[in-house]
């Protein structure tokens, strides 16, 4: 046998073996839907962080019924399916630093949101709103809110009010608290929860272990 038709033989059996060898294989991705609350910005960013670690796509819904993971804060009231606290938040009754008022009990928060100040400016949020749940829930406890207030769209509205408006007071998570604005009333501290539509298994489950270190 001549020296090229050895090499040509040996390159034919590399060749073969190269192709019965099986071929790798990628670690299958996984796909979620997720909805966050405007409050709970944060913690999405946070699970965009988790989830590349994870394997994990998430798409972005605007619709909570849609999304197989929920980020918000507190607890609804009709929660029927599985919810897991990954943080607490802190929700302050703002006010603008030159605003003439100052630190508050609950009776007055009550009777400022309730009936209102001619000094002073109140914003809310619309009643479906997460952080407005807790402090219709945590501070009015049924009262009515005055129907004078503003609504804000989102914290960072809020936020950039309370920092423009000296007459200003509202409601306002502590992560979106920036600029010179002064707190009066903590409302206290909720659990952020990521819920979701049923019992999460796979790379869903790695995420909200993630989002819970």
């Amino acid at each position: 046998m001549t020296l090229k038709l050895r090499q040509a033989l040996i390159a034919s059996l590399l060749l073969w073996i190269a192709a019965c060898a099986p071929t790798p294989t990628a670690a299958p991705v996984s796909q979620a839907d997720v909805y966050a609350s405007a409050a709970a910005g944060p913690w999405l960013t946070e699970a965009f962080t988790c989830a590349a670690d994870s394997n994990l796509v998430l798409n972005v819904v605007h619709d909570p019924a849609q999304a197989d993971l929920i980020l918000r804060i507190g607890e609804p009231a009709d929660l029927s399916t599985p919810a897991f606290q990954i943080d607490t938040e802190e929700i302050l009754v703002v006010t603008h630093r030159e605003s003439p008022l100052q630190n508050m009990t609950l009776e007055q928060v009550q009777s400022l949101f309730m009936k209102g100040d001619p000094s002073v400016q109140v914003w809310v949020y619309a009643s479906g709103e997460d952080v407005q749940e807790v402090f219709d829930q945590a501070v009015m406890a049924g009262r009515p809110i005055n129907s004078f207030a503003r609504i804000a769209s989102s914290p960072q509205e809020m936020s950039d009010v309370l920092n423009a408006q000296s007459d200003a007071v509202g409601i306002l998570p502590r992560h979106w608290l920036a600029g010179s604005p002064r707190f009066i009333y903590s409302v206290g501290s909720v659990p952020v929860l990521a819920v979701t539509s049923s019992e999460p298994q796979g790379a869903l489950k790695t995420l909200i272990a993630c989002l819970q270190k």
